[in-house]
């Protein structure tokens, strides 16, 4: 019998008696030309209120705004929850982001690759699962390690397609000058290098001052919570700024606004922060949606807004532990740190007139890696380099929300920590592998700022059925062991491709962690970062 790490015992022992005589499946590499039956997708689809199917041919080229905010959960967002889970109260509170979603589409099945912080932005921007290209957790302030100048960025490709492109707020791909956006496709940036936690107030001694940058030059230090406050505020001008001087212009534009809220620090400007403490979470999510209609408005009074892709989405779910700081998962199990579903599942909403249907909603999966290989195909770019392969799909056809739309892959992968293969979605199925994951154990998170502590608990494999489960509750290994046998045949092609520090397994496409020209001192930090921030 042959043996899949990572499977447990009990499923084990069932599947080959039940799988005799089952083909086996063809093109099982992520991203397979062909799901088959058991891999299909949940099929619910509103195609809203357009009334004929978007054109993909493409038009004049468009421009492309994504709003990538940190630490927002899925249930965090008008119109993302599970059935029966009652959405917080501030979604009630978030006009333009129900305008967005009302001129374009929103995908309730839409995931970050992996749930925390750099690495999650490293596969917004590079098209590739994070660890392929080196980037794991999250890079603290003394990290000697970034984004290598040998991958080609989103903002990279565009700029070299002829936009225009500028980044305002948290980069967190590394923070030595070589690893800056300016050197990396950007020709403007306002923002922080890394988490906005990551500064002396909470952890005396081990990061230095936070610092806002202009380019790679300091223009002011971060230093109290008023100046948190101040930047959901800022980097909405720069951005929309940039957008209005673009829009002048004769050349497509590419704007990045990634909001270091809602992670924790939380902080609001005043206008938008609360009498009582205990709702200023509320508040700073009122901000974001705030934020998202000055872009729309700036778009709108630019004369943009009709050729702009507006891409709304968050890094990964939110921060359970810090209980009353934190957001809401819509009723999805667990949160940022796992690879269950509230961990990577995030809420996502896509504009497009005219090629996005306008009210649409999908269940249709697709993933952050995808945006890279959909903007490529919209701009006709240059494949990859045979060496620099990316793991990324054209997801238009997904945008349709055609009836017949098809998943980007025949299988996302989920890794965590470092190299650790933890979870496989293929279709309506979910393998969650056997691993040792946080968890609150049912206890509340912290109140005020506070932290709660996570208890690290042995979780068993498990197949879920997501169309009907949503909530990963209910394991149907022994009732469909035909699809264990499809799915865990994923599982051993993403080990092969990228590894699995679980099974000891290094893929023959990992890429290596890029090193810096220059050394640099490993302080208290750690220079390899961590899982949480």
């Amino acid at each position: 019998m042959a043996k899949f790490p990572g499977l447990g015992n009990r499923a084990a022992a069932c599947m080959w008696t039940a799988v005799a005589g089952l083909a086996l499946l063809a093109g099982c590499a992520s991203g397979g030309s062909r799901a088959s039956e058991s891999a299909k997708a949940p099929a619910s689809i509103d195609r809203g209120t357009a009334s004929a199917e978007p054109n993909l041919a493409q038009r004049r080229t468009p421009n492309l705004v994504v709003i990538f905010c940190d630490d927002l959960g899925w249930g965090d967002v008008p119109g993302f929850a599970v059935p029966g889970f009652t959405p917080p109260a501030y979604t009630r509170e978030m006009p333009n982001l129900e305008r967005l979603a009302r001129e374009g589409a929103r995908f309730r099945h839409f995931y970050s690759a992996q749930p925390v912080c750099s690495a999650s932005r490293a596969a917004l921007l590079t098209g590739c699962y994070p660890n392929r290209v080196g980037i794991h957790g999250a890079l603290f302030s003394d990290a000697r390690v970034g984004i290598s100048a040998d991958e080609r960025t989103l903002a990279e490709l565009l700029r070299d397609a002829g936009y225009r492109t500028s980044m305002a707020g948290k980069w967190h791909l590394g923070c030595l000058p070589e690893f800056n956006p300016t050197r990396h496709g950007f020709e403007r940036f306002l923002g922080i290098p890394y988490s906005n936690d990551m500064w002396p107030a909470r952890f005396p001694g081990k990061h230095p001052e936070l610092p806002l940058l202009d380019g790679e030059e300091v223009r002011a230090y971060i230093r109290t919570l008023d100046d948190q406050a101040r930047l959901t505020g800022e980097f909405t001008r720069h951005t929309v700024d940039f957008i209005r001087e673009a829009a002048r212009g004769d050349a497509p534009f590419f704007a990045y606004l990634a909001h270091p809220q809602p992670h924790t620090p939380i902080a609001a400007s005043p206008a938008f922060t609360p009498a009582d403490r205990r709702a200023l979470y509320g508040g700073v999510l009122r901000e974001i949606d705030w934020s998202v209609g000055e872009v729309m408005r700036a778009l709108d009074e630019s004369g943009a807004a009709a050729n702009t892709i507006v891409l709304f989405t968050s890094d990964n779910g939110p921060w359970l532990s810090f209980g009353s700081d934190a957001g809401s998962s819509g009723g999805l199990r667990e949160g940022k740190g796992t690879t269950f579903e509230g961990g990577v599942r995030v809420p996502c909403i896509v504009r497009w007139p005219g090629m996005v249907p306008a009210g649409a909603t999908s269940d249709v999966p697709w993933m952050t890696i995808d945006l890279f290989a959909t903007m490529a195909a919209i701009v006709d770019a240059p494949p990859p380099a045979m060496d620099r392969p990316i793991d990324g799909r054209d997801a238009r056809a997904v945008w349709t929300c055609a009836p017949d739309a098809r998943p980007t892959h025949e299988a996302f992968w989920f890794y965590y920590h470092v190299d650790e293969l933890q979870a496989v979605r293929m279709g309506r199925w979910k393998a969650s592998l056997a691993r040792k994951s946080r968890t609150l154990d049912g206890k509340p998170g912290g109140e005020l700022g506070g932290e709660a502590a996570y208890v690290m608990k042995q979780v068993p494999f498990a197949l879920y059925d997501l169309e009907r489960d949503p909530t990963e509750s209910i394991d149907v290994q022994l009732e469909h062991p035909e699809v264990v046998e499809q799915i865990m045949r994923h599982v051993e092609a993403a080990r092969a491709e990228l590894g699995d520090a679980a099974t000891k397994q290094r893929g023959s496409g990992w890429r290596g962690r890029p090193e810096p020209s220059a050394p640099r001192t490993t302080g208290a930090a750690g220079a390899q970062g961590a899982n949480d921030r």
